[in-house]
């Protein structure tokens, strides 16, 4: 029994070092986190939207949406404007160096996995998914806020 523990503990170890990996090597590859990246593409797909939108698409917090388009506007991929039909309200923009950003980045590995995964027939999606929360709550996480980025330490 001892043997199948430890079969499960490697088994979400190597989850756990394959998003390390993949976050490390985006973040060496163009400067941005998985969670920068996806903000960006989420701009590049909405045209102008909110920080709202932003969050409600990334299934983030607002502060955590924040922070990280303070980040993208600090390195210039997008800017903040009011908009032109309620000045009270700011919309995010993709600026010429965001779109090439978002140009030259490799694919990320929850795309890879989002790919391979819908390919799989219905029952072995609802499968994967029951063993995986699951082991949530085995690890007692199910109350941890999380969203579908595969991104290491802090999200912001």
């Amino acid at each position: 029994m001892e043997s199948r523990v430890s079969d499960a503990l490697v088994a979400i170890r190597r989850i756990v070092r394959a998003a390390e990996f993949a976050s490390r090597d985006l973040t060496r590859a163009t400067g941005l986190t998985p969670s920068q990246l996806i903000v960006l593409q989420i701009v590049a797909r909405a045209g102008e939207p909110g920080a709202g939108a932003i969050a409600e698409a990334a299934r983030l917090s607002q502060a955590t949406v924040t922070a990280l388009l303070d980040k993208l506007e600090a390195r210039g991929f997008i800017v903040r404007q009011k908009t032109s039909a309620d000045r009270r309200r700011i919309s995010v923009v993709l600026t010429p160096e965001g779109r090439k950003a978002l140009a030259e980045t490799p694919d990320l590995l929850q795309d890879r996995f989002a790919a391979r995964f819908s390919k799989l027939a219905d029952w072995e999606q609802a499968s994967i998914i029951a063993a995986l929360e699951r082991v949530s709550a085995l690890m007692d996480a199910e109350g941890i806020d999380a969203s579908p980025v595969l991104d290491v330490g802090r999200l912001d």
